[in-house]
C-alpha cells in the first residue's frame, strides 16, 4: 500500500507541475509536510527551493505588498460577481456555439487525429475532475480548494454527469497513461506472456506431480515384488550352497575311485607286459578286452582330470618355469600313469612339439580304439565309448571319428599346454583354434578361448601379433555372433589385468576384431572399451589405444559419436607421454578429420583451448596495470598442453591450406597458380564481394589468437615462442610469398605498432586489424617484448624476406638507438627480440654485420646496446664466432673512453667466460681483465670481480686461479679509510667471490698461497665487513686451514685486539656449541711423480662448501644467492 500511495502521489505531483498549477502544488507541499510524509514531498521541496524559478528578490517584494482590508475585499468581490454573471452568460452562449461546431465538424471529417484530440481533451477534463475528489479523500482540503480556484476553464461541479465518473479516477487515468507508451505495452505483453508460461509450467508441474505419485505407487509395488524375489533368491542360494557341499563330497568320492582305477590300470599293464615277454604271439582277445576296459576308464576320467587341472595349470607352470619332467613330479603324478598306460594315445613326457603330440594322439586313437575292424567307437555324452555294430556307412564312421578326435583334443590341450616351453607355445595355436572352431560344447569352447588368451603370461610384441592373427583367423571362420559372444568377452576380461602386456592384447583386439562384429557394436561397446584403455596408467596401452581408435573410425556406421571421438582425440593429444602424443598427431588426428570431415569444428575448439591453457595460469605479478600482470607463470602441465596443441595446429596446416584452395570462389585464378595464393587472387579477395571463410580463418582468427597467446608468455618461454615461429614459417611456405607480403606482414607490423599497407584486405576488416595496434605504453612494451620476436623470426625470416629483415633490424638497432628521444624506449625488449632471433643459426652473420656498425659508431647509447646485445647472444654461438666476432668487438668496446661503455663490455666478457672453456678465449679474457684492473678505478674492480664470479662454476681452473690471485692482490693493497661505503661494496664483492670459489675444487697451493691470505686480509677490516660475511669467512678458514686455524685466530686476535673474535665463535660457549676437535693435518710432501694432495677429502667438504654458499643468506635474510646473481 505504501508503494501504491507513493506512486499515486508522484503522479499527482507530476500532473500539477506539468499543468503549471503551482498554487495547488504549493498547498500540497504544506499538507504533505503537516501529514509527516516528507519522503513524498522531496520533489516539491526541490522545485520551490529552486532560485531560478522563484528568485529571492521577487519573493521579498511580494512580501512587502499591502494586505487588503475586509471592506475593500468585499467591494471587489461584488464587482467580480457582476462580471462573473456576465461572463457565465457569455460562456453559456459560447459553449452552445462550440457544441454546434463540434457536431458539424464530426460530420465533415472522419480523421482519427480529431478523435485523438477529443479523447485527449476529455482525458484532461476527467483528470481535472478527478484530482479534487482524490485530494478530498486524502484529507488534503486546502490543496483541493486551491486546485478548484486555479482551474478556470472547466466546471468541476458537474463531475457526476461526465462519462469519466469512476472510482479512483486519477489512479485509473495514471495507469492508463502509463500503459499508452510503447515501453509499457511491451512490458504488459511480456507480463502476459510470462503469466501464460507460468500457468503452463504450473500445469506441467501438477501433471508431473501426478505422474510421480503414480510412479511412486508402482515403485512401491516393485519394491515389494523385489523383496519377495530377494527372499526367494536367498533361499535358492542356501539350497545351492548345500548342493555345493554335496558336490564336493561327490568329487572326493570320485577322486578315490580315480585312484582305484589308476591302480587297476597299472596292474593290467604289468600283467600285459609280463604276458608279452612270455609269449611271442599276441592274443587278440586279450588285447580287445584291455582296450575296451582302458577306453571306458579313460573316457570316464578325462573330464574329471581336465576340470581339476585347467584352472591352475597355465599360471603355475609359467611362474615356476620348470621342465616338463619337474612339473610332472610337482603335480603329484596326475598325468604320469595315464600317459604311460593308455593304448589309445601314448604321450611322451619329453615331447616338446605339439605336432608330435597330435600325431601320437591320432595314431594311438586309430590303432587302439579302432583295432577291431568290425566295430567302431562313438563318443557318448558322458565321455565313454559305446560299441556299435558294423552296419554303419563309412561317412558316419568318418564324422564320428572327427568328432571324437576333437573331443579328445579339447580334453587333452589343457594338460599339454603347461608342459610346453613358453617360447614354443604359439605352436599350439592351430590345435587350439581347431578345437574352438569345431567343438560342439559352448562351455568347452569358452575354456579353450580362455586358454588361448592366457597362453603366455606376458607376451611380447611378436607373440601378441601371433595371438591376434589367430583370433582374426578364428573370427573369420566362426562369424559375427560367435565372435561377439565368445572371443570378445574372453579378450576384454583382461582389461584390468595386472600385466600391461595383457591389456595391450585388449587394445589390439579393438582394432583387429572390430571388422568381424556387427556395426552397432563398434561405436558402442568397442568404443567404450577404447575409452577405458585411454585412461590406463601404462604408456604403451594408451599408445595402442590411440592407434586402434584410428583404425576403428573407418568402421563406424554413422557419425553419432563424433563429438565423443573428438573429445578422446584432444585427450590423447594432451597426454603426458610423448609417444602417445606422436601416435595421436600422426595417426589419430588425420583419421578423425578424414572420418568426420569437421576440420572447422576442430579448429574452432583448438585455438580457445590453447588460449585457455595459458590464461588460467597465475599472473607473473599482482601489481595491477604493470606489464608483468599480463604475463602468466606456466605450470609444467599447461606448458606441455600448449606445446602439443601448437604441434597439432602445425599438423593441421596442410589440411587448412587444402580446404582454402578447394573453397576458393575464384576457381579460374586458383587453377593457374596451383596451390599458392597469388596477388591477383588477393586483389579479388580485397573487393569484399564474396565470402571465403576457410581462407579468412588464418588471418582473422588464428593470427590474432597466436599474438594474444604470445603476449601471455614470459621471456623464458622460448620453446613455445619457437613453436609459434615454426608455425608462421610453415604458413608462409604453404600460402606463398604474396600471402606473406600482403596479409601476414601487415598484421604483425600493426601488432608491434608500425604502419602497414592494408590494401589487400576487405574494407570491413580494416577496423579489426587496426584494433590490434597497442594503445598504451604498457601495451607497446608488451608487444615489443612478445610480438616483435615473432615478426623477426617467424615472418621476416622467410627466405624471400631476408633483405627486408636486415633493413628492419638496422632500423631497430642503428636508427632507433641513434635517436636520442627513443634510445631508451623499450631498448631491453628489442635486445631480447634480437636474442631470440639469434637462436636460429642462419641469422648470425646478418646480426654481427649490424653489430659491427654499432660498435664503431660514435653514439654512446648504440655502443652500450651493442655490449648488452653481445652479452645476451653469447649462449647461442660457438667458440669460433666467439673468438672471431664477439671478443674483437668487446675488446674494441672495452678500450672506449666512456666508462659506461667499458663497464658494459666487462659484463659481456663475463658472459663469454661463463660459456666457453677454450684456452685461447680464456687467455684473451685474462689479458683484457688485467687491462681493466690496471685502471685502478673502484667501479672497474667491482665489475671485473662480479663478472668473473658468474663464470666460476663453469669456467676452467686457470681462470679460477686467476680470479683468486687477483682477489688476494686487491685485498693486500692499503685500505683508504676515507670512504666507508666503497670499502663495504668492495668487501662484499670479494666475499661473494671467495664463497663461490670455495664451492669448487681448488688446488692446495692456491688455497695456501691465495685463499687463506685473502681471507686474512678481509678480516683485518672488520668495519667494512658484513657480520654474515665475517662468519662465513671464518668457517671457510677453519675448514681450509685444518689444525692451524686456532693458531692463526690467536695471532689475528692479538694483532687486532680481538682475542675471542674467532675462538669464541667456535669455542665451547660460542655459537656452534661444543668445540670441535680436529686432528692437525700433516704437512704436504710433494713427490717427484705425484701431484700434491689437498688436506680434506673433496667428497666430504664440497657439499659443506656448497651448503655454506647459502649460509650468509640464511643469517641475513637479504643476500643474493649465486644463482640469483647469475640470472641478473
Amino acid at each position: 500500500m505504501n508503494v501504491e500511495r507513493s506512486s499515486l502521489c508522484n503522479c499527482v505531483v507530476n500532473f500539477l507541475l506539468e499543468e503549471n498549477y503551482l498554487l495547488t502544488a504549493f498547498e500540497l507541499l504544506h499538507e504533505l509536510l503537516d501529514d509527516g510524509r516528507d519522503d513524498q514531498a522531496i520533489r516539491l521541496k526541490d522545485f520551490f527551493a529552486d532560485q531560478s524559478q522563484f528568485p529571492p528578490d521577487q519573493i521579498s517584494r511580494f512580501n512587502t505588498l499591502r494586505v487588503a482590508d475586509p471592506q475593500s475585499l468585499l467591494e471587489e468581490k461584488e464587482a467580480l460577481e457582476e462580471k462573473l454573471a456576465l461572463s457565465e452568460y457569455e460562456l453559456r452562449l459560447s459553449q452552445e456555439d462550440v457544441s454546434k461546431l463540434k457536431t458539424e465538424l464530426q460530420k465533415k471529417t472522419e480523421y482519427p487525429l480529431a478523435e485523438l484530440h477529443v479523447a485527449d481533451s476529455s482525458t484532461d477534463v476527467s483528470v481535472n475532475h478527478g484530482l479534487p475528489i482524490q485530494r478530498k479523500k486524502r484529507s488534503y482540503r486546502l490543496t483541493a480548494m486551491t486546485f478548484y480556484e486555479e482551474v478556470s476553464d472547466q466546471n468541476l461541479d458537474v463531475w457526476q454527469n461526465t462519462p469519466a465518473c469512476v472510482p479512483d479516477a486519477l489512479r485509473h487515468y495514471y495507469y492508463q497513461y502509463l500503459s499508452s507508451t510503447s515501453e509499457a505495452a511491451e512490458e504488459k505483453i511480456a507480463t502476459l506472456r510470462e503469466n501464460e508460461s507460468l500457468l503452463k509450467a504450473n500445469e506441467s508441474l501438477n501433471h508431473e506431480k501426478e505422474c510421480l505419485l503414480k510412479n511412486k505407487e508402482l515403485t512401491n509395488g516393485q519394491i515389494g515384488s523385489l523383496t519377495k524375489s530377494l527372499e526367494a533368491l536367498k533361499k535358492d542360494l542356501k539350497d545351492k550352497e548345500n548342493l555345493v557341499q554335496v558336490s564336493k563330497q561327490s568329487v572326493e568320492q570320485q577322486r578315490k575311485e580315480l585312484n582305484d582305477c589308476r591302480a587297476e590300470i597299472t596292474a593290467l599293464k604289468v600283467h600285459i607286459e609280463g604276458y608279452r615277454s612270455g609269449r611271442h604271439v599276441v592274443d587278440n582277445d586279450m588285447d580287445n578286452v584291455q582296450s575296451q576296459s582302458i577306453g571306458k576308464i579313460q573316457a570316464r576320467n578325462y573330464r574329471r582330470e581336465t576340470a581339476l587341472i585347467e584352472e591352475k595349470v597355465v599360471e603355475i607352470h609359467e611362474d615356476k618355469g620348470a621342465t616338463p619332467s619337474q612339473n610332472n613330479a610337482a603335480s603329484g603324478g596326475l598325468h604320469d600313469e595315464d600317459a604311460q598306460t593308455l593304448p589309445v594315445q601314448t604321450l611322451n613326457e619329453d615331447t616338446d612339439k605339439p605336432e608330435e603330440v597330435l600325431h601320437d594322439l591320432s595314431l594311438g586313437y586309430v590303432n587302439g580304439a579302432f583295432e577291431n575292424s568290425e566295430r567302431v567307437s562313438e563318443l557318448s555324452e558322458n565321455g565313454g565309448f559305446i560299441l556299435k555294430s558294423d552296419n554303419l556307412s563309412g561317412k558316419a564312421v568318418s564324422e564320428n571319428t572327427g568328432l571324437g578326435t576333437i573331443q579328445i583334443l579339447a580334453d587333452a590341450l589343457p594338460k599339454i599346454v603347461p608342459y610346453v616351453l613358453i617360447n614354443h607355445r604359439e605352436e599350439l595355436l592351430p590345435l587350439i583354434m581347431c578345437a574352438i572352431e569345431r567343438h560342439p560344447d559352448s562351455n568347452t569352447r569358452d575354456s579353450l578361448t580362455h586358454t588361448l588368451f592366457n597362453l603366455i603370461k606376458r607376451p611380447d610384441e611378436q607373440q601378441r601379433r601371433i595371438i591376434m592373427d589367430a583370433c582374426v583367423s578364428l573370427a573369420k571362420n566362426v562369424g559375427e555372433m560367435r565372435t561377439e559372444t565368445e572371443l570378445l568377452p574372453q579378450c576384454w576380461e583382461q582389461i584390468n589385468h595386472m600385466y600391461e602386456e595383457r591389456r595391450l592384447l585388449v587394445a589390439q583386439s579393438c582394432g583387429d576384431l572390430a571388422e568381424f562384429v556387427r556395426p552397432e557394436i563398434r561405436d558402442s561397446l568397442i568404443l567404450s572399451i577404447v575409452q577405458q584403455l585411454i585412461e590406463d596408467s601404462a604408456t604403451v596401452v594408451r599408445e595402442a589405444a590411440a592407434h586402434n581408435l584410428a583404425l576403428l573410425l573407418s568402421l563406424f556406421p554413422n557419425m553419432d559419436k563424433y563429438f565423443k571421438v573428438e573429445e578422446l582425440m584432444f585427450q590423447l593429444v594432451c597426454d603426458p607421454s610423448g609417444v602417445v602424443v606422436e601416435v595421436s598427431l600422426k595417426e589419430l588426428v588425420p583419421a578423425v578429420i578424414k572420418w568426420g570431415n569437421k576440420l572447422d569444428h576442430i579448429l574452432e575448439v583448438l585455438l580457445p583451448y590453447i588460449l585457455t591453457s595459458a590464461q588460467r595460469c597465475p599472473p607473473l605479478s599482482g601489481v595491477e596495470g604493470s606489464m608483468e600482470s599480463h604475463l602468466r607463470v606456466l605450470g609444467e602441465r599447461e606448458r606441455w598442453n600448449i606445446d602439443v596443441l601448437l604441434r597439432m595446429l602445425a599438423e593441421l596446416l596442410p589440411a587448412v591450406h587444402q580446404k582454402a584452395i578447394e573453397t576458393c570462389p575464384f576457381s579460374s585464378v586458383v587453377e593457374t597458380t596451383e596451390t599458392e595464393i597469388s596477388t591477383p587472387l588477393l586483389q579479388l579477395y580485397a573487393g569484399g564481394h564474396v565470402e571465403w571463410a576457410a581462407f579468412e580463418w588464418m588471418h582473422v582468427e588464428c593470427f590474432p589468437d597466436l599474438i594474444q597467446l604470445a603476449c601471455l608468455l614470459p621471456q623464458k618461454e622460448d620453446n613455445l615462442r619457437n613453436r609459434i615461429t615454426k608455425f608462421l614459417l610453415a604458413v608462409s611456405e604453404h600460402f606463398g610469398d604474396s600471402y606473406l607480403t600482403h596479409i601476414m606482414l601487415p598484421i604483425f607490423l600493426v601488432a608491434v605498432g608500425d604502419n602497414a599497407d592494408l590494401t589487400f584486405f576487405p574494407s570491413t576488416s580494416h577496423s579489426r586489424i587496426k584494433g590490434m595496434r597497442p594503445r598504451t605504453s604498457v601495451a607497446e612494451q608488451l608487444s615489443t617484448m612478445c610480438v616483435l620476436p615473432l615478426l623477426l623470426a617467424g615472418v621476416l625470416s622467410a627466405p624471400s624476406k631476408r633483405e627486408q629483415l636486415a633493413e628492419y633490424l638496422r632500423k631497430l638497432l642503428v636508427e632507433g638507438t641513434g635517436d636520442e628521444m627513443q634510445s631508451t624506449k623499450h631498448n631491453m625488449e628489442i635486445i631480447n627480440a634480437v636474442r631470440f632471433l639469434c637462436t636460429y643459426e642462419e641469422n648470425h652473420s646478418m646480426i654481427f654485420n649490424i653489430l659491427w656498425e654499432m660498435v664503431v659508431s660514435s653514439n654512446i647509447n648504440m655502443k652500450i646496446s651493442a655490449a648488452n646485445l653481445l652479452k645476451v647472444i653469447v649462449p647461442y654461438i660457438d667458440a669460433k664466432l666467439a673468438s672471431t666476432h664477439v671478443l674483437p668487438a668487446l675488446v674494441t668496446l672495452g678500450s672506449d673512453q666512456n666508462l659506461t661503455v667499458k663497464y658494459a663490455s666487462i659484463d659481456a666478457f663475463g658472459a663469454v667466460a661463463q660459456h666457453f672453456k677454450n684456452d685461447m678465449i680464456v687467455d684473451k679474457i685474462r689479458v683484457q681483465m688485467d687491462a681493466f684492473l690496471e685502471d685502478g678505478s673502484h667501479e672497474a674492480t667491482i665489475a671485473v670481480v662480479r663478472a668473473l664470479v658468474l663464470a666460476v662454476p663453469h669456467t676452467t681452473d686457470s681462470l679460477r686461479d686467476y680470479l683468486l690471485s687477483k682477489i688476494f692482490q686487491l685485498t693486500s693493497m692499503s685500505i683508504s679509510a676515507s670512504d666507508l661505503m666503497r670499502r663495504r661494496e668492495k668487501a662484499n664483492a670479494f666475499c661473494e667471490a671467495i664463497r663461490a670459489l670455495d664451492a669448487t675444487d681448488l688446488p692446495a697451493t692456491s688455497i695456501r698461497d691465495f685463499l687463506i691470505p685473502a681471507i686474512q686480509n678481509l678480516l683485518r677490516d672488520l668495519d667494512a665487513l658484513d657480520p654474515a660475511h665475517k662468519e662465513a669467512l671464518e668457517i671457510i678458514m677453519k675448514e681450509r686451514s685444518g689444525g692451524t686455524f686456532e693458531t692463526i685466530s690467536k695471532v689475528m686476535g692479538a694483532h687486532l685486539g680481538l682475542a675471542s673474535s674467532v675462538s669464541s665463535f667456535f669455542g665451547e660457549g660460542g655459537l656452534l656449541g661444543k668445540k670441535e676437535t680436529a686432528e692437525p693435518s700433516p704437512e704436504v710432501v710433494e713427490s717427484p711423480k705425484q701431484a700434491p694432495q689437498p688436506p680434506p677429502p673433496a667428497e666430504d667438504t664440497r657439499f659443506m662448501r656448497i651448503m655454506r654458499g647459502n649460509f650468509t643468506d640464511m643469517l641475513r635474510g637479504k643476500g643474493k644467492t649465486q644463482e640469483d646473481t647469475q640470472n641478473n
